[in-house]
């Protein structure tokens, strides 16, 4: 099964496992944490935007709205309404379809920003493949952010 494949997969599995939440669980931020659950979704569609179609030189395909707030840093700035954690929850399958679509017509070929991501896993992402890769551990750091603050709703 190819990387892009398995993150179609995990992500409908998480949905799964959140689907029971209401938007008030969603946006509970507990004590000792900075973010909410929602966020972490919108977080993991955000990195995907920036690590695979920033990074190539690319437009992205999700609005500014939904990639800004949700950068590594940032915390909710806000409670998201029933209709935006909608939106996200879409944008979740559909940025993870998208890319494997963009993918198979071959559009990441100028792969110029080279870095190392330190934020977590020391991991150097020098192309799509790499940032693919990457993605899939990025998923299950916030898996586990998830399943913490879901103890707490």
């Amino acid at each position: 099964m190819r990387a892009i494949d398995k993150i179609i997969q995990f992500r409908h599995y998480l949905l799964g496992r959140i689907s029971d939440l209401t938007p008030q669980q969603l946006n509970y931020i507990p004590a000792g944490h900075r973010n909410n659950i929602i966020w972490n979704l919108a977080h993991m569609t955000a990195v995907l935007q920036v690590l695979c179609y920033v990074r190539s030189g690319l437009a992205m395909t999700i609005d500014q709205t939904y990639y800004t707030p949700f950068l590594a840093g940032t915390s909710p700035e806000k409670e998201m309404t029933p209709d935006e954690i909608a939106t996200i929850k879409s944008l979740f399958i559909t940025t993870a379809n998208q890319l494997a679509d963009d993918y198979e017509r071959g559009i990441f070929v100028d792969y110029s920003k080279v870095e190392k991501i330190e934020q977590v896993y020391h991991i150097q992402v020098t192309n799509i493949d790499d940032a693919i890769e990457y993605l899939l551990h990025h998923e299950g750091f916030h898996y586990g952010c998830i399943s913490s603050l879901k103890l707490h709703v």
